[in-house]
């Protein structure tokens, strides 16, 4: 076999010298982490099909996709642990260096006077629509890595540590309740007149009846876990980085509600 190098590894100087990264490099280095590993994955998958057994060039291609993207892990891992909010961010389950990492190079608390303006800045509030021909609403990398989070949550749905993933399922069977009792049935007729639906597909079937379908139902209880972690994360930096306390949800600070989750 051609002697094929292998990816050389962060030393620990240089692994150590990651606290030292901007938030912009840290935002660089997060999308870096995902495209890599879309791509691994999408390579392993074509390796996967091949009848034969896989050259041994491919393996070690793969091999060496797989090292590099967990030194980027390793690297945003570092940087995480210098910010003022990566112990909050470590005590969270199924919250990794990755996707903390991105969180906390995205958000600046001092331009988020409530959780809601995170929400908004991540893509989060379905009542913002992009329109045509004006610019996006939100931030498309912070929604991904949104999105992540979200996907975390709900694979780690079934352990006792992932309290937001525990949020998950219980905010599932509310709305599951809801859609069944039609509670959504204006929501699923605006989504027939704003959309074309082919009426051989089971959201046609879903929404038809009034009713929402349910990868409709899983990405609103998937949303709302996110949105509570975000709450709490903005909580967290509010009094960590600002030292004060952050200020009260409008429901509770104005319209009389007692109960804060």
């Amino acid at each position: 076999m051609t002697d094929l190098n292998p990816v050389e590894r962060l030393t620990k100087d240089l692994a150590a010298a990651a606290v030292t990264l901007s938030d912009a490099e840290a935002r660089f280095l997060v999308d870096t982490y995902y495209t890599m590993q879309e791509t691994r994955i999408r390579a392993s998958g074509q390796l996967r099909a091949i009848k034969d057994e896989p050259h041994e060039v491919l393996t070690w291609f793969e091999d060496q996709a797989s090292t590099l993207e967990n030194q980027v892990k390793r690297a945003l891992d570092k940087y995480t642990s210098a910010h003022p909010m990566g112990e909050w961010m470590r005590g969270v389950f199924g919250i990794g260096p990755v996707i903390s990492a991105g969180l906390l190079a995205h958000i600046d608390i001092t331009k988020a006077p409530t959780a809601g303006h995170i929400w908004r800045f991540a893509g989060l509030d379905p009542t913002v629509r992009w329109e045509k021909k004006s610019k996006r609403p939100w931030n498309a990398r912070l929604k991904v890595i949104c999105f992540h989070a979200g996907e975390s949550f709900v694979k780690f749905s079934n352990n006792e540590k992932c309290v937001y993933g525990h949020e998950y399922r219980k905010r599932k069977e509310l709305e599951e309740a809801a859609n069944e009792k039609l509670a959504y049935a204006e929501q699923a007729k605006d989504k027939l007149e704003r959309f074309n639906i082919g009426k051989t597909t089971d959201a046609y079937k879903a929404y038809i009846v009034g009713k929402l379908p349910p990868a409709h139902i899983h990405a609103r209880a998937k949303r709302y876990a996110v949105k509570l972690f975000l709450s709490h994360l903005h909580g967290e930096m509010y009094r960590t980085i600002l030292k004060q306390e952050p200020p009260l949800p409008y429901p509770i600070a104005h319209m009389g509600h007692v109960h804060l989750k």
